[in-house]
């Protein structure tokens, strides 16, 4: 294929293929990630159907498809999405890790741990599973269980500032201040935007 020059024309391109080969799901999957790229998402969508219809295995659509059910706030169809992508491909980290976010916004904490976990196994470099994992432990009240987890992410990515984040308050919880008050520097270092309250909080803490 000829290198496009633009959006418009990369997606003239995948079209021109699709004629000539209806049956290839990976060519709807990514004329449909190019339409969503230019907010079509109606289009889109029937893209991806097309590509799950024709290529059944294809986990990455289902995905992109929860993706667009998200833009219309419909966490449900989300996570319904989220749940086809796991069953399609065995193994299939993301879609784990999606449902684990998504459980975790409903406050559902032990099935957002489980399909986490779940995640984790399935890809162990996993890094937004492991921050979204030391959440719901927070929540949870396992605040060791928090701060072991928030280590294993800062461990793949020193720099990661969500995770320096999320250690910070499990050891402010644990009145561990000193190493709260580090990890809240370096994360506001990196560019996170800590909450002005526990800001506030670890002043008093400082020496």
């Amino acid at each position: 294929m000829v290198k496009a020059k633009n959006a418009d024309e990369y997606i003239a391109q995948i079209r021109q293929g699709i004629a000539s080969n209806p049956e290839c799901g990976t060519s709807h999957y990514n004329l449909a990630v190019a339409l969503m790229g230019q907010r079509k998402y109606e289009e889109a969508e029937k893209e991806l159907q097309e590509a799950v219809g024709c290529s059944p295995t294809l986990a990455e659509a289902y995905v992109q498809l929860g993706a667009i059910c998200l833009q219309r706030e419909d966490v449900d169809g989300c996570l319904y999405y989220n749940k086809l992508a796991t069953k399609s491909r065995a193994g299939f980290s993301i879609g784990y890790g999606n449902i684990g976010f998504l459980e975790l916004q409903r406050g559902n904490i032990d099935e957002a741990i489980k399909n986490l976990h779940k995640a984790i196994v399935y890809n162990s470099l996993f890094l937004q599973a492991y921050t979204t994992l030391a959440n719901a432990y927070l929540m949870k009240g396992l605040v060791d269980e928090s701060i072991e987890t928030s280590r294993k992410a800062l461990e793949i990515e020193p720099d990661f500032p969500i995770a320096h984040n999320n250690i910070a308050i499990a050891y402010l919880e644990k009145n561990e201040y000193k190493k709260a008050v580090e990890h809240f520097d370096r994360a506001r270092e990196l560019g996170y935007d800590v909450a002005q309250e526990l800001l506030a909080e670890i002043e008093k803490y400082r020496d």
